[in-house]
């Protein structure tokens, strides 16, 4: 259990605690959780740094980093669909033409890191150990950069409502942070995706050895 193995367990620790977090919906919380996910977002690019310049690349950190990546990704799309059934249209600036993050965005995401999760652990009893690729960190990327300004809109929405903003530039940032989050987050549905796809064709003599 080296350094960055025990930064990649940490950031898995942390998951559930941002899943109850964002489901409070108040301002402390909400801002101690956006706090917490970049400190897990940072540490997913720390501990594989560590990992490559110390030479302690293991197989479990191979293992451990991705599973760790799709729990904080459950721990935060889960708890968003969540709140913008809660409460339409404000909940989520994802936003312009949706009244809450759609399902078929949440079943796209969860299902592909699903499937991804599943066909590792079963390539790992035929002896192969699958890494992240670049699309997959690529993927990961967009979707950190969404979370984090999903997160932070939910934080500023409560203290919107709390302390009743109504000025020009609440008005202007409403547009901006629904561009940004809307922009992100398409873009990380097309990766996921494209990731899928990817390692589906990488490994396809893999797929049919496990089909057989």
């Amino acid at each position: 259990m080296n350094l960055p193995n025990v930064i990649t367990v940490a950031r898995t620790l942390a998951a559930p605690v941002i899943f109850v977090l964002i489901l409070s919906e108040g301002f402390g919380s909400l801002l101690v959780a956006f706090i917490l996910f970049l400190a897990a977002a940072i540490s997913d690019i720390w501990d594989g740094y560590l990992a490559r310049r110390r030479g302690q690349i293991t197989d479990f950190g191979k293992l451990a980093d991705p599973i760790a990546d799709k729990l904080l990704v459950v721990s935060t799309f889960v708890p968003f669909y969540i709140v913008s059934l809660r409460a339409p249209a404000s909940a989520v600036p994802v936003v312009f033409g949706w009244d809450v993050l759609p399902l078929w965005v949440l079943i796209v995401v969860l299902g592909r890191e699903l499937l991804i999760t599943v066909f590792r652990g079963l390539a790992k009893r035929r002896g192969v150990v699958i890494a992240a690729g670049k699309e997959g960190k690529f993927k990961a990327v967009f979707q950190n950069m969404f979370i984090g300004g999903e997160i932070l809109w939910l934080a500023l929405r409560s203290c919107a409502l709390e302390r009743a903003w109504d000025t020009p530039f609440w008005s202007f940032w409403k547009v901006f942070h629904g561009s940004y989050v809307m922009i992100t987050l398409t873009i990380a549905v097309v990766l996921t995706a494209y990731s899928l796809a990817v390692y589906l064709w990488r490994y396809r003599a893999l797929v049919a050895r496990l089909a057989e």
